[in-house]
C-alpha cells in the first residue's frame, strides 16, 4: 500500500532507528469492516452513543437496542460490555446470535448455537475466571437455554449482564422459543438468571413480535414474551462534535490536521452515519493519498464523497437493494415524488421499518437519512434508464466550458419523444418514473464534469435539482455556472400546476441568487397521453421577474 508507506514515512513520531512499514503496522486506520478494535481503530467511548444502557444495566432491566447496518451496535456494545465488567460490579458479555440464523425450525440446536456462542464470547472478552460459563447443563430442546443460563447465574459470583447481538437473525418457532425461556427465567433474576439482558439487532420491539407470529400491538398479549421489555431505543448517529473528535483522533497521533470545514461537511454530507462518516476519512487517507503534512479539507470530503456514491461499496448495495422491497418502495416513491403517500393501513409499519433500515431520518418530515443516501437512491433507481442514454458530455458544452441549456433541452425532448414512454412502463417506481429518465439523462450529459445535486421531500410537489458545472468566466479566471430545474408532474385531476411551479421556483432562485431557471412539467394525464401532442417550450416570467424556461412534455 504505497499510500500508507508514504503516510507512514511522514509521521513525526520518536522510535528510534524503526522501520516505516513498523508504522504501518501499529498505526490505528478508520474501520469500515467489522466490530472495531481500540488497538487497531480509532472509534469512540460507548456511552454517549448508548446513554441509556449502562443505567438499565445497572438497574437490573431488559430492554432492546436497535439501529441500521454498520452503525457500530456491535462495536459499541463490546465496548460497554468492557467497561461493565472492568467496573467490578456485573459480568458482560456481548454474543451474537448469528451462528443460529439456519436453525430457525430447530428450537433445540438454536438453544445449543447461542449456548455455544456465549462460551466462546466469554473467553473471548476476558470474562474473570471465576465469572466463566459452567458446563452446559442437559435440558429438554424447549429449555436449553434457560436451564443454561441458571446454571451459569448460580454459579458466577456476579449478576450477569448479556447482549444478545444480530438477535433478529432468528425467525418463526425459534425467535417464539428463545424469548419464552428468557421471560420464564426473568422473575429469577439476578440469583437464578441473568440480571440484565439487552436485544440487539436492527429491529425495533414490534417487529421482533411480528417475526416471532404475534400481533405487533402488545395490548393484545398480556402473556407476550416481549412484555418483560422496560425500554427499547435507536443507537445514535454520531453527532457533529462526535464526529470532530474521531477525526481529532486521526490528528493527534499523525499530525495530520482535518480542517474544521473538512469535519463539518463530513457530517453535512453524513449527518453522522458511522460508516459513512469512516469511509469518507478512508478514501482520503488511503485512496486518494493525502498524506501527511498536507491537511485534509472540505474539498477532499467533495471528491471523497462523489467517489464512494460511484464506488457502491457493499454497504451501499445493501441499502440499494432494499429499494425493490414494495414496503419500502411504499416509502420511498412519494418522498421522491414530493406527493403524499397512498392511504394504508400499514404505512405507519412500512415508515418505522424504512426507518429502522437508516434509509430516512428519525423526525418529521419524512427526509432521506443523509445527502450521500439522497444521491444513492436516485443513481440507483435511474441505472436502467441510463443504460439506454448514448450521449457525449462534449456536445452540450460551450468553448468555455458552459453547459448549453437550451442544447440540454433540445436533445432531451427528442430524446423522451423515442424512449419516454418505453421507459416509464418499465420502471418500479411508477409515479416517479419521467422524473427519473430525465435524471439518468442530465446525470450522463453532466457525468464527470460537474454536479447535479438534488432536493427533494413529501408534500413539496416536485424535485429540485441544481447543477455546478465547472469554467472559464468571462475573465479567463475559474469560475461556475450554476443552473437551476424544477421537476413535476401533471396527473389526471391536477390543476394547471405552471402558476404555482413559477412561484415555486421564484423562490428557490432567490434563495440560490440566480436569475433564471427551467421549469419541467411532464402532463401524464390519460387524455393528453392519448394524443401524443408534441413538446412545449415557452418562455415566462415569474413573479419577481426571473426569466423561466417551461418545457411541457
Amino acid at each position: 500500500m504505497p499510500g500508507r508507506l508514504a503516510r507512514a514515512r511522514s509521521l513525526k513520531r520518536s522510535a528510534p532507528k524503526a522501520r516505516s512499514d513498523d508504522y504501518c503496522v501499529h498505526m490505528r486506520i478508520f474501520n469500515k469492516a467489522g466490530p472495531c478494535d481500540p488497538k487497531r481503530h480509532y472509534m469512540l467511548p460507548p456511552e454517549p452513543r448508548l446513554p441509556r444502557a449502562r443505567a438499565l444495566a445497572e438497574q437490573g432491566l431488559y430492554f432492546v437496542v436497535h439501529a441500521p447496518r454498520q452503525t457500530g451496535k456491535t462495536t459499541t456494545l463490546t465496548a460497554l460490555a468492557r467497561d461493565i465488567t472492568a467496573a467490578g460490579d456485573q459480568a458482560a458479555v456481548l454474543f451474537s446470535c448469528e451462528r443460529a440464523r439456519t436453525l430457525s425450525g430447530d428450537i433445540g440446536a438454536t438453544g445449543r448455537a447461542i449456548l455455544e456462542a456465549i462460551s466462546s464470547a466469554a473467553e473471548n472478552q476476558g470474562l474473570p475466571p471465576e465469572c466463566l460459563p459452567p458446563p452446559w447443563p442437559d435440558a429438554s430442546p424447549a429449555s436449553l437455554l434457560s436451564a443454561g443460563l441458571r446454571a451459569w447465574a448460580r454459579a458466577c459470583p456476579r449478576p450477569l449482564v448479556l447482549f444478545f447481538d444480530e438477535f433478529d437473525s432468528l425467525s418463526g418457532p425459534a425467535l417464539l422459543s428463545i424469548a419464552s425461556q428468557i421471560r420464564d427465567g426473568y422473575q429469577s433474576r439476578p440469583a437464578n438468571f441473568p440480571a440484565s439482558v439487552a436485544l440487539c439487532g436492527l429491529r425495533d420491539i414490534r417487529d421482533y413480535r411480528v417475526a416471532a407470529g404475534q400481533d405487533p400491538d402488545p395490548s393484545g398479549h398480556s402473556t407476550s414474551p416481549f412484555n418483560i421489555i422496560d425500554e427499547s431505543f435507536r443507537m445514535r448517529d454520531f453527532t457533529a462534535r462526535q464526529v470532530a473528535e474521531l477525526y481529532g483522533q486521526h490528528t493527534a497521533e499523525t499530525g495530520q490536521e482535518f480542517t474544521p470545514e473538512a469535519a463539518d461537511r463530513a457530517f453535512e454530507y453524513t449527518q453522522g452515519q458511522p460508516w459513512l462518516v469512516n469511509s469518507l476519512a478512508r478514501e482520503v487517507i488511503d485512496t486518494m493519498d493525502v498524506v501527511p503534512p498536507e491537511p485534509i479539507t472540505a474539498a477532499h470530503m467533495d471528491a471523497a464523497k462523489e467517489r464512494l456514491i460511484i464506488a457502491q461499496a457493499t454497504h451501499v448495495l445493501y441499502l440499494s437493494d432494499r429499494l425493490a422491497e414494495p414496503r419500502v418502495r411504499k416509502v420511498i416513491e412519494p418522498l421522491l415524488a414530493g406527493g403524499v403517500p397512498a392511504s394504508d393501513p400499514d404505512y405507519n409499519d412500512d415508515v418505522s421499518y424504512v426507518r429502522d433500515l437508516g434509509l430516512i431520518k428519525q423526525s418529521r418530515p419524512i427526509e432521506v437519512a443523509n445527502p450521500i443516501y439522497n444521491e444513492v437512491i436516485v443513481r440507483y433507481l435511474t441505472e436502467r434508464a441510463a443504460d439506454t442514454i448514448a450521449v457525449s458530455p462534449v456536445s452540450f458544452l460551450f468553448p468555455d466550458g458552459r453547459l448549453d441549456m437550451d442544447e440540454l433541452l433540445r436533445q432531451f425532448t427528442a430524446f423522451w419523444q423515442q424512449n419516454g414512454e418505453i421507459l416509464v412502463k418499465g420502471e418500479a417506481y411508477h409515479e416517479v418514473a419521467p422524473q427519473l429518465v430525465f435524471m439518468a439523462y442530465l446525470q450522463r450529459v453532466v457525468n464527470g464534469g460537474g454536479h447535479v445535486a438534488r432536493e427533494y421531500a413529501m408534500g413539496r410537489g416536485r424535485i429540485d435539482l441544481i447543477i455546478t458545472k465547472p469554467c472559464t468566466g468571462p475573465d479567463g479566471k475559474p469560475a461556475v455556472q450554476r443552473e437551476v430545474i424544477e421537476l413535476k408532474v401533471r396527473r389526471k385531476g391536477d390543476r394547471n400546476p405552471l402558476k404555482a411551479a413559477l412561484a415555486q421556483l421564484d423562490g428557490y432562485l432567490a434563495r440560490l441568487d440566480l436569475n433564471a431557471g427551467v421549469l419541467m412539467i411532464f402532463d401524464r394525464r390519460p387524455s393528453v397521453l392519448r394524443k401524443r401532442p408534441a413538446p412545449e417550450t415557452a418562455r415566462h416570467r415569474s413573479p419577481d421577474g426571473r426569466d423561466i424556461t417551461v418545457l411541457t412534455l
